[in-house]
């Protein structure tokens, strides 16, 4: 913010999480800046909006076909702003670009009083967050009520500034939105490359000169003439099995109890256990199943099914029956048969072989069924380590992509917090578009 410069003069809000606010400006409760539209509506002609068409942080639409209106809906019109009530939802604030009906689960704001787009930022700003998030009540889905809300403080000026101080955000985070976007499409062709490095590598060798033959399945194309291609039922030392199918009693502390949300990311990320479980039941559950150091686990069902991660610990843990083991036998190197398992031959015969319920699903006798490749063991070896090579640099590229978008997100929320709380004068910001054209009618002139 180094760049901007503060207002002339200061005076204590009042409140503390606030801190100071210009001389000028005033604190106004949102119930007077503010109205509650409670209008119900079916939803007929009308665009639905629900809480999955809002991102959180940016408050942007997505178009989503599957978004449906159950029951009666709030109407809204143009311009007003749609708060996400629920507590995993809070940080979703859109200003309507359009008139439609939304889910209840949004509350309908309309002000006159500041600009919309100055009152939809600040009900982004981290503070204002955080305050209705303290007053969240209710076990399942903690929610927020507008008998809350509509008491919070909010920084007011003038109409005219607070159109200002909105027009510059609008073009100051469309700046760091569209760097933020172009570092998401490097990230994407990253994994883009990522992906044709494993699926070659798995598929066809690393020598471009060894004779290849037909390999007899039609998603997998041709191998090496001397590699053999069969069931990962014939490459394991213990039978593919899973966890217990049954819902265990969980507790805050134990051992810990993982489950396809834990792998989800390629990695067994403990922060994302399921819970945990008391040692007794970890006994009980590990007469089926114990986990070992090189057992590859893969998701069999839900949203996330076919990734797959490796067990890299030798702490105890247990696992629920979303997950598939495989515990390779001693002529199968396990981090060959992983990057394997998440080539895109693999991965396209695993979506040709799910079935649907309730989610989708793949059972572990299909998975047994799979084939994969299998190269002498020297060789899977060195294919791995050329893996490990390639795709340590490409992952170390898709970080650092990462932690821009993290730097630069930050950079929006602080900008956006730092301008309706007044804390940057932007009354003398001029658009770079009508700063050109002033100085080319000048010239002109």
């Amino acid at each position: 913010m180094a760049k901007y410069q503060a207002y002339p003069e200061y005076k204590d809000s009042g409140v503390e999480w606030l801190g100071d606010i210009p001389v000028d400006w005033h604190i106004t409760k949102l119930k007077f800046i503010a109205s509650l539209l409670t209008a119900k509506s079916s939803l007929g002609d009308d665009k639905f909006v629900g809480l999955e068409n809002v991102s959180s942080g940016d408050g942007k639409y997505i178009a989503k076909e599957e978004s449906i209106s159950e029951g009666t809906s709030l109407s809204f019109k143009k311009s007003d702003v749609l708060f996400g009530k629920l507590r995993p939802y809070l940080a979703k604030s859109w200003l309507a670009t359009f008139s439609g009906v939304c889910s209840s689960e949004f509350l309908v704001l309309r002000t006159e009083k500041v600009h919309p787009r100055f009152l939809n930022y600040y009900s982004l700003t981290a503070n204002f967050i955080d305050q209705v998030n303290s007053s969240t009540y209710g076990s399942k889905m903690p929610r927020a009520s507008w008998e809350f809300i509509s008491l919070l403080p909010v920084p007011t000026c003038s109409f005219m500034l607070s159109e200002k101080i909105a027009t510059f955000l609008a073009h100051e985070t469309a700046k760091i939105d569209n760097l933020i976007e172009k570092q998401q499409q490097l990230i994407e062709l990253l994994k883009e490359k990522r992906q044709a490095v494993i699926s070659h590598a798995v598929t066809k060798g690393l020598n471009p000169d060894v004779p290849m033959r037909d390999s007899g399945v039609e998603w997998l194309g041709e191998v090496p003439e001397h590699w053999d291609v069969c069931a990962i039922k014939n490459i394991v030392s213990t039978p593919i099995t899973d966890g217990p199918h049954e819902t265990p009693n969980f507790i805050d502390e134990g051992v810990p109890f993982i489950s396809a949300e834990a792998i989800s990311s390629g990695i067994i990320d403990f922060e994302k256990k399921r819970a945990c479980i008391s040692i007794k039941d970890h006994i009980r559950f590990s007469k089926k199943y114990t986990p070992k150091f090189n057992d590859i686990y893969m998701v069999k069902s839900g949203a996330t099914t076919g990734v797959t991660a490796i067990v890299e610990t030798d702490s105890e843990f247990n696992i629920w029956s979303p997950l598939a083991v495989i515990r390779c036998d001693a002529l199968s190197h396990p981090y060959f048969v992983l990057n394997f398992l998440r080539s895109n031959p693999f991965q396209t015969a695993v979506e040709l072989n799910w079935s649907f319920g309730t989610q989708q699903n793949i059972g572990m006798g299909v998975i047994g069924n799979l084939r994969i490749t299998r190269p002498p063991i020297s060789e899977a070896i060195d294919i791995a380590k050329h893996l490990q090579f390639k795709c340590s640099k490409i992952e170390m590229l898709i970080s650092m992509a990462i932690s821009q978008i993290s730097l630069m997100q930050e950079r929006r929320t602080a900008l956006i917090s730092a301008a309706v709380t007044g804390k940057i004068d932007v009354r003398n910001w001029v658009a770079p578009e009508a700063e050109k054209a002033e100085v080319s009618q000048e010239v002109t002139a």
